[in-house]
């Protein structure tokens, strides 16, 4: 055996050439077996994953009911879809076919019919409002638009739109998207608006010149803007016009571009328009913007743009400017160590870090955090870099939910978020940060399930732990901060000690997005979500509820549970 592996060393030192030559042929070889084995094996594509089963949801844990366990795990089905083989003429050979039933008498009702209820299925979102003429001299929309000519949706039209701040979204072509703050054209015949979208049949994008156009109903959850500033909405005047609205200018041709342009250049943030008059100013105690009136009130053309709303001498059409409120973003670590800890516990993607920036803007000291994450230190979080237990930060973030961890603080303020929207929320975050997206892969594949399997208990048992365990509990729910933020951020700086002024709190309300709220509407066309996983949840939040009410608090909002 020797002899002769000496053999072939000595002929392929003579004929180096052979060698190479064999050698590429080999590797040639093996990776067509490779290639071969990739297409005849059957790998298993997830379909529409199964949630883990559940019931009504377990009882409460200091009730002597079942035991809820944040490592919980439910046995979660994945079916598969075998992947299709075959050559590509075989499917390509039924596109004929099918583009001659499209073709026939119905198929322009069909597209119609098809479109309408894709229309119903957005109403969540945006509301249909018609099709209207549109042309390259004068525009329907004058925002933005983008263009796809392989993969354009409603729903991705819609969301680049919001994400932007605009009231309207228009299709046109089956493919280009146009974003706008008011509808400048006529109304066109429904049917001119039957081109089937280039990324889903189901639904029509418009047609030639003419725009199919949604009005965004859920413009507010990124703010409604007109251009660079934010639409406030509709208030009285108020009473001390000179004093509550320090700076103001007659304007005869007078538009809502021109208004916002004079304040942001007199640097004040707000922008109030009464017809022919402009005024500027800062929110105070004396103009707060709490007790908004109907648009409808305000409702009067500007002389300057019939196609704008300028408000009248009586109700105010108020505008924010891009220049910043300073009464509010200094900042800086507590004076003398504090004597308490006071927590902010959240379950993830509850609005944690939301609620900090807010608590930070109103007292004007750091907060802390049980972890530490550069990402927010570098985005102005000074206090994620102490520990802890230093003393130097008004409240500390944690999402922990121990007897241990939650006896080391002495109060706390408990923030709870329905738990469809958190785990979303902490879905995103944990595969797109903490203002990106999980892209769809990830929803579509195994994550998902076994994410929902474990975090949906651990949402339960996070506020049923700090309702047990906790010291002093200010309960505080996200969506009554989103909705009252003036009241509730009085709460909950009220807990913290601190006597915040009110001046400064006005300020926080036009500042409270900051940079740690993902803009535009939901980022998936399709509901994750699926019955078993319903179930399972909804018995969680009954437990939760009940758990609230058993403490003379009010239970869980009425959108907790699904529709």
């Amino acid at each position: 055996m020797a002899k002769l592996l000496v053999k072939l060393q000595r002929y392929f030192r003579r004929k180096p050439v052979r060698f190479f030559t064999l050698l590429a042929l080999y590797l040639a070889a093996g990776s067509l077996v490779f290639l071969h084995s990739g297409f005849s094996g059957e790998p298993r594509v997830p379909g529409s994953p199964r949630g883990p089963t559940g019931g009504e949801g377990p009882g409460l844990p200091y009730l002597g009911v079942m035991q809820l366990s944040r490592g919980f795990k439910a046995a979660a089905t994945m079916p598969g879809r075998a992947r299709r083989h075959g050559p590509w003429f075989k499917s390509a050979s039924k596109e004929p076919a099918e583009r001659g039933k499209a073709r026939d008498n119905g198929g322009t009702r069909s597209r119609a019919l098809r479109g309408r209820s894709g229309r119903e299925k957005e109403e969540d979102r945006a509301r249909y409002i018609g099709c209207y003429v549109d042309n390259t001299r004068q525009r329907t929309l004058r925002g933005m638009s983008f263009f796809d000519y392989k993969k354009m949706t409603v729903f991705r039209c819609q969301d680049n739109c919001a994400e932007r701040g605009y009231l309207y979204a228009g299709l046109e072509f089956g493919a280009e998207c146009y974003c706008g703050h008011k509808i400048q054209a006529s109304n066109a015949s429904e049917s001119e608006c039957n081109m089937e979208c280039k990324g889903e049949r189901s639904n029509t994008c418009g047609g030639i010149n003419r725009l199919s156009i949604y009005r965004l109903e859920l413009a507010q959850e990124s703010a409604r803007r007109y251009g660079s500033a934010i639409f406030r909405g509709c208030f009285r005047r108020p009473d001390n016009m000179s004093i509550a609205l320090p700076a103001s200018q007659l304007m005869l041709n007078m538009s809502v571009d021109k208004c916002v342009d004079f304040c942001t250049e007199k640097e004040y943030p707000l922008s109030a328009l009464a017809g022919t008059s402009c005024h500027c100013g800062f929110p105070t105690t004396l103009f707060p913007l709490h007790e908004r009136e109907d648009e409808q009130l305000c409702a009067q053309k500007c002389p300057g743009e019939e196609f704008e709303s300028c408000g009248t001498a009586d109700f105010l059409l108020v505008y924010q400017t891009q220049v910043q409120d300073n009464r509010c973003m200094d900042r800086r670590f507590l004076p003398t160590r504090a004597k308490e800890l006071v927590a902010l516990a959240s379950f993830p993607g509850a609005g944690n870090t939301w609620a900090r920036h807010l608590i930070e803007l109103a007292t004007g000291f750091y907060t802390g955090s049980y972890y530490f994450d550069g990402s927010l230190y570098n985005k102005g979080f000074k206090g994620e870099r102490d520990h802890w237990r230093s003393g130097r930060t008004i409240c500390i973030k944690t999402h922990e939910s121990g007897q241990k961890e939650i006896e080391s603080f002495d109060s706390a303020i408990l923030l709870i978020r329905n738990p469809y929207k958190a785990l979303m929320a902490e879905f995103n975050r944990k595969y797109g940060g903490h203002i990106g997206f999980a892209a769809h892969a990830h929803w579509k594949g195994k994550e998902w399930p076994e994410f929902v399997a474990n975090y949906a208990p651990w949402w339960a048992t996070h506020t049923l732990d700090w309702l047990r365990y906790g010291k002093k509990v200010l309960v505080v729910h996200f969506e009554d901060l989103k909705r009252d933020l003036f009241v509730q951020l009085q709460r909950m700086v009220g807990l913290l000690g601190i006597t915040a002024c009110e001046d400064r709190l006005l300020c926080v309300e036009g500042q409270k997005d900051g940079n740690f709220k993902r803009s535009g509407l939901r980022k998936l066309e399709y509901d994750p979500y699926t019955p078993e996983m319903r179930k399972m949840i909804s018995g969680y939040i009954k437990t939760v509820d009940t758990a609230l009410k058993l403490r003379n608090l009010s239970g869980v909002p009425d959108d907790y549970y699904p529709r």
